[in-house]
């Protein structure tokens, strides 16, 4: 049973939240501040954490940042819960090592769907994958190894990745990066996919990632 950890200053929020995720057979934790979630996460990491960003004291990004620094929590699932819609709260949280981001007020049925959709897009696909020039991927432990070094992503980076990866020189279109990566349900722009594709070429090699003007982004193989 997948563990959902809830953090939210607002206690009416957790209630309504973990109630919904509950009654979907979840096993849901809850905390009110960052140091609590912290706190909570070392005593039973959860597989997926919904995340508020505006609490006093440690907020959602700094939280994130936090557990992104260690290694252990790349499995963790962490989705943003805003009342903010501004491109910056997005793009903060995006790059914090966010894999999603729900605005305030939230709906249970688009709460549960995006709760599912990312736990299943984390068991779905294959384990490993070889790719040219000494990259691999492997997808069970969301590692990528370029050249025998361990190069750990947030994991829509490491989503995006594999997609252009799985088809070598073919150019994906902005609009199926979006349905394959970010889901259906989930509304993201351009600007999105943008910031994804700029750090991942700072990990992984400028040359690897090339960008089809006005259509989308392929992966070379020949790099």
């Amino acid at each position: 049973m997948p563990v959902i950890l809830v953090v939210d200053d607002e206690e009416d929020i957790r209630q309504i939240l973990s109630y919904n995720l509950k009654k979907e057979g979840y096993h849901v934790i809850e905390a009110s501040q960052g140091d609590e979630a912290l706190y909570q996460i070392n005593r039973k990491k959860p597989d997926l954490i919904l995340l508020d960003v505006m609490m006093p004291g440690m907020d959602g990004i700094e939280v994130c940042e936090v557990l992104k620094s260690n290694p252990d929590n790349s499995s963790i699932l962490i989705c943003f819960l805003t009342s903010r819609s501004e491109d910056y709260s997005q793009i903060a949280g995006l790059d914090a090592g966010a894999d999603d981001y729900i605005t305030k007020p939230i709906k249970p049925k688009v709460l549960i769907s995006r709760v599912n959709a990312l736990l299943r897009r984390r068991e779905d696909s294959v384990v490993e994958m070889k790719l040219t020039r000494g990259i691999e991927i492997n997808r069970e432990k969301y590692i990528v190894e370029k050249d025998g070094n361990k190069i750990r992503l947030p994991r829509k980076e490491f989503e995006l990745l594999a997609l252009l990866a799985s088809r070598p020189d073919c150019v994906f279109k902005r609009e199926i990066i979006l349905e394959k990566v970010w889901g259906n349900d989930v509304i993201v722009g351009d600007r999105t996919i943008d910031v994804h594709i700029r750090k991942l070429r700072t990990k992984v090699g400028e040359n690897h990632i090339k960008t089809v003007k006005g259509v989308g982004y392929k992966f070379i193989s020949n790099q």
